[in-house]
């Protein structure tokens, strides 16, 4: 599903780690993880194709269309567009020919699943963080695609949303879908992902959650 040749990215001439060469199956889950700076979330743009690689090659054995969705962090969401937390949920039918009645039905669905009942008329600087990341999550929950690019999918979530977003990451990859998820939560990657990226010292290292986290000396990486 996932595949990179040799992969460099970062500034011009600056490459963030050495060549990746890497293959994820599809309907796997895994994650990536490392200290603020070393390009989790670059790599994510790289392969979602948001950003150019500084050389070497990503295939994605996914449809062009409807095939990928990616959830950025939320800073980098304009909160003074004028929209509801309503209409950027339905954001996720994009690209989706359903009658207008699938859609009100999945679209309620999707917001009773986040816990956004209430909410729906509220524009987005009326939003706290939580509630803006499960809007996010809510809008990424409609598109069905087969490959989810999720970076820090738990930043600003409480417990509940990050109870919410464990389960539903459980219930895609029960789907058959495949997903990618960049995690500073180390505790939450052993416990609920099975393979692991880990960055470190500008080197790149693939394998089993547990062994790879065991090497680390805290259950965070900042």
């Amino acid at each position: 599903m996932i595949r990179c040749h040799t992969l460099s990215w970062g500034a011009p001439g600056q490459p963030l780690t050495s060549p990746l060469t890497i293959a994820l199956e599809s309907g796997s889950l895994s994650a990536i993880v490392g200290a603020n700076g070393c390009g989790k979330s670059s790599l994510l743009k790289v392969i979602a194709g948001l950003q150019k690689p500084l050389s070497g090659k990503v295939a994605l054995g996914v449809p062009r269309q409807g095939g990928l969705s990616f959830l950025p962090q939320q800073q980098h969401l304009d909160r003074q567009f004028p929209i509801s937390l309503e209409e950027l949920v339905a954001a996720g039918f994009w690209g989706r020919r359903l009658s207008t009645q699938l859609r009100a039905q999945r679209l309620t669905n999707a917001l009773e699943h986040w816990h956004l009942n209430g909410l729906e008329k509220r524009p987005l600087i009326a939003l706290s963080g939580g509630e803006l990341q499960r809007a996010l999550l809510a809008r990424l929950s409609l598109a069905d695609a087969p490959l989810l690019l999720l970076d820090e999918p738990h930043a600003a979530l409480d417990e509940l949303g990050q109870q919410l977003l464990w389960q539903h990451i459980h219930a895609w990859h029960a789907e058959g879908r495949t997903l990618l998820v960049v995690c500073h939560d180390l505790a939450a990657v052993r416990q609920h992902i099975p393979q692991t990226l880990l960055i470190k010292n500008r080197e790149c290292a693939f394998g089993a959650s547990a062994e790879l986290i065991q090497q680390t000396p805290s259950t965070q990486v900042a």
